[in-house]
């Protein structure tokens, strides 16, 4: 091969700037930017692992919970277990729906034992969606949000080339624009690498705790249904 080659290669291999090297060679204001992105997309990860971790560990218990309640005959045996099952939240409803029944039973009430018991139970739910949705509303923020704080370095990055263009005796090169256009893709690299995983969490998140709401919603009707059909 011709060495004359060989030495070019090489030029160009160790003229090219890493990404690390775009990054330290950047105006403050982009790397600001990029910081705060990275900052976003770290928070991101952090809750997308826990949400998936926590979101399986109640579906699980959920389905042994209902598999145990109606196969069980007694509404106290099955509360003795409520303990083996405190990631779900349908086992949560229960176990408040239960001790107002208690409650109830025991004559400490004033009111529509009914309305108490349905109060309770909606209670219980909002408590348990509430816990459940913590923290997915950031993933919505950064999707949202994340490509336009990359947009604000791109055009901070371009508005640096023009500048220097502008400057009197400042040469049309690629030499002298390249490295501010560089920073400012990169900010849009990085603004679209937080934004696209957290949008599609935010939504696979939001389907698995419609399908927990709606298993909530059920088990208090068919709860209030058998304590109304064991009371008459």
């Amino acid at each position: 091969m011709d060495p004359t080659i060989d030495a070019y290669k090489a030029d160009v291999h160790h003229g090219a700037p890493s990404l690390l090297d775009m990054i330290l060679e950047a105006d403050i204001i982009v790397q600001l930017d990029l910081l705060i992105l990275v900052l976003m997309s770290i928070a991101c990860w952090a809750i997308i692992f826990q949400k998936a971790a926590r979101l399986s560990a109640a579906e699980k218990q959920t389905q042994s919970f209902l598999e145990l309640f109606w196969a069980s005959k007694r509404l106290d045996a099955v509360y003795e277990k409520t303990g083996t099952f405190t990631k779900s939240p349908v086992n949560n409803v229960f176990k408040a729906g239960y001790k107002e029944l208690a409650r109830l039973s025991a004559g400490g009430h004033g009111q529509d034992p009914g309305a108490n018991l349905d109060r309770t139970l909606r209670k219980a739910r909002q408590v348990e969606t509430t816990e459940l949705e913590s923290y997915i509303s950031f993933l919505a923020t950064t999707g949202s949000t994340a490509p336009f704080i990359g947009l604000f370095g791109t055009v901070w990055g371009i508005l640096q080339a023009f500048l220097k263009l502008g400057q009197p005796g400042a040469a049309a090169t690629i030499q002298v624009v390249g490295p501010d256009i560089a920073h400012s893709l990169v900010a849009t690299a990085v603004g679209l690498v937080a934004a696209i995983p957290a949008v599609w969490a935010f939504n696979y998140f939001n389907a698995r705790l419609h399908v927990l709401s709606t298993e909530m919603d059920n088990f208090s009707s068919d709860f209030m249904n058998l304590v109304k059909r064991r009371a008459s």
